[in-house]
């Protein structure tokens, strides 16, 4: 598989983390002029964001939990040339699961769906280690 091939589905992935970054920052900066939210309520990384804030931070923050095995494996996979089309393609479920998965989470956030689409990705992500690993561990 191209590199191309293989990263693109991780530059995707990445572009979700900065978008909720950016829409994270933007509504606690809104929170703060308007007065919303005072700095000295906030300093010390205390919870006191407004909802819809808190809402999409933690969908932010999320970001760094899953998706970290995720970056790992692509980071082995590539120089240890094992990213075949099977990790290509699984890559872009588990893309696609992190998309869903935001997606509820900074709209209606009812969990329950939302817990679906993470577990989607956490099997996805289980096959690709597992799937990796064997080919590791058996020279395949």
């Amino acid at each position: 598989m191209s590199i191309q091939m293989v990263l693109l589905p991780v530059f995707i992935q990445i572009g979700l983390t900065f978008a909720l970054l950016f829409a994270m920052a933007s509504m606690r900066g809104r929170a703060l002029s308007s007065g919303e939210t005072k700095t000295g309520d906030i300093a010390l990384r205390q919870p006191n964001w407004p909802v819809r804030a808190t809402q999409v931070g933690n969908c932010f923050a999320n970001q760094f939990e899953l998706p970290v095995l995720f970056y790992v494996l692509i980071a082995l996979a590539l120089p240890l040339r094992h990213a075949d089309l099977f990790i290509v393609l699984m890559s872009w479920v588990f893309v696609v699961t992190r998309f869903v998965h935001a997606g509820i989470f900074v709209t209606s956030n009812d969990v329950r769906p939302r817990s679906l689409a993470w577990f989607a990705g956490v099997l996805v992500l289980l096959a690709m280690w597992l799937y990796f690993a064997l080919r590791i561990l058996l020279a395949i």
